[in-house]
């Protein structure tokens, strides 16, 4: 997902664009813009842009969750609360909830996952995948580059 009038010509061959329609709407937005780009995939991950160090380990593990669970969603435990990103998705129901959602006023990502049918991966199973807990790992400030 790239922002209105974002350049694309760097992305890897195969890789293709969604651009959120509206700026300010917020991520729930940019979400349903992407989801109905990948609409004939039978699942997608969502990932931020600040995610430098996703782990294939527990990416593989959330897509699996996803089959056999034929969730509609997929997310991580962190403490008490499924993380919102990264998460797994099957785009066509998925892009409902979003729609209805943005016609609702709701913005938020959690919103998604708690309005679809969500298997979440409790912490000791992704975090044996992922010992140091890296595939949360987001760059928020220049600071976060140091860790």
């Amino acid at each position: 997902m790239l922002a209105p009038g974002a350049d694309a010509a760097g992305l890897p061959p195969g890789v293709r664009a969604a651009f959120d329609p509206t700026p300010g709407e917020g991520p729930l937005a940019g979400l349903g813009a992407g989801l109905l780009a990948a609409a004939a995939a039978d699942l997608v991950v969502v990932v931020g842009g600040d995610m430098p160090d996703l782990q294939t380990p527990v990416l593989r593990e959330m897509f699996s969750v996803a089959r056999e669970a034929r969730a509609d969603a997929v997310a991580l435990q962190d403490g008490d609360r499924a993380r919102p990103l990264p998460c797994v998705l099957r785009p066509a129901p998925a892009a409902d909830v979003v729609h209805s959602l943005l016609h609702a006023g709701r913005r938020r990502l959690r919103d998604a996952l708690d309005s679809l049918h969500t298997a979440v991966i409790d912490e000791p199973t992704w975090t044996a995948l992922d010992p140091g807990r890296r595939t949360l790992f987001d760059i928020d400030e220049p600071g976060d580059l140091l860790r």
